[in-house]
């Protein structure tokens, strides 16, 4: 911690003798074209670049005072003090220095805007500094937010996915004990995947659709004939192209889920995957009952896992997402656009 703080101790210093030094040769340079035979004076010149980092400084520290602490009436009234002394301190600092009442006057009236824009200057550099410091304050402050909500839905994601996947197994390995073998080194692979992957805030298309085709597998063992089944997931090679994990696995897990709450003979599941310029474009259609009609939206929605995957989507795309839900010809149908990271 001390460490630190000297650190940022450091580094304020730093930036204010660098600034200092700015100052100062933007003052003689501003006295060159306005008052050019000061720079004849060292000494005077020097004292004046002090004087206008005294007046900015001034500025700096009335708003910071008063100002920044909601004291506008302070703020209003030390301003004006901090202006007249330095209006009638100047002209008597010229009187010190020279003998003629020309030159007296003339330097006073060259220089003396000079000290008042200092003042001012420092007055608006504190403004913006706290402004800019307030909005990357507020920023991170959101970002962390965002990421402690982020890290809490992914932690979710391996659980829901394991609770519902032995429900399943332990559902046929009451009938069909022989079965359960091949299923287990699918859900292997699956929670490998699941569990080690799904903490990166993006991966690769290609990992995430190797992950979905293990899934299918893993589904089509499980039910066997039941299952009929479309897929026209696009080959993709290029591995630059990103998406947040688990993103698409959990529609394509609540269409198998919910297919089979349905009393046909088959189960009808169609799984649509294209990468269209900067978009990926995917669906999912899996039968729908008609004899739960007024249910059936609240059970396609119901569940930790889409909940938590439409929160991801609003953290991680933003408005770069668009996601329909809806209901035809006995098929209940999700279509999600993504903007490829």
């Amino acid at each position: 911690m001390r460490i630190a703080s000297r650190k940022i101790v450091s580094e304020a210093l730093v930036i204010h003798a660098i600034f200092s030094m700015g100052v100062v040769m933007l003052v003689i340079t501003g006295m060159y074209y306005y008052y050019h035979f000061i720079l004849q004076k060292i000494g005077l010149t020097t004292f004046a670049c002090l004087f206008f980092l005294v007046c900015i400084y001034t500025g700096r520290a009335l708003c910071v005072q008063f100002y920044l602490r909601n004291k506008p009436f302070h703020f209003s009234l030390y301003t004006v003090l901090a202006l007249m002394a330095i209006i009638i301190t100047w002209p008597l600092v010229a009187k010190k220095i020279f003998d003629s009442p020309g030159d007296i006057i003339e330097f006073s009236v060259t220089t003396l805007p000079f000290l008042i824009i200092g003042l001012v200057m420092g007055i608006f550099i504190k403004l913006i500094r706290a402004s800019i410091q307030k909005q990357i304050q507020e920023a991170r402050i959101t970002a962390e937010q965002k990421q402690s909500e982020l890290d809490l839905l992914q932690s979710q994601l391996s659980p829901h996915f394991l609770f519902n996947t032995l429900n399943n197994i332990y559902g046929i390995s009451i009938t069909q004990h022989e079965r359960v073998p091949a299923l287990l080194l699918k859900l292997s692979s699956l929670l490998r995947y699941s569990v080690y992957d799904t903490k990166k805030l993006f991966v690769p298309v290609t990992e995430e659709l190797e992950y979905i085709n293990n899934y299918i597998s893993f589904e089509k063992l499980r039910l066997s004939d039941r299952l009929v089944l479309q897929t026209g997931i696009e080959t993709i090679k290029d591995p630059a192209i990103m998406i947040a994990p688990m993103i698409l696995i959990v529609f394509i897990e609540n269409a198998f889920k919910h297919a089979r709450n349905t009393l046909d003979e088959k189960i009808y599941i169609e799984i649509d995957l294209t990468v269209t310029g900067n978009f990926i474009v995917f669906s999912v259609r899996n039968s729908y009952n008609e004899l739960k009609h007024e249910n059936s939206i609240s059970q396609a929605s119901s569940g930790l896992g889409l909940p938590n995957t439409i929160r991801r989507l609003n953290l991680l795309y933003e408005e770069n997402y668009k996601l329909d839900q809806f209901i035809a010809d006995n098929m209940y149908i999700v279509q999600l656009r993504l903007k490829t990271k």
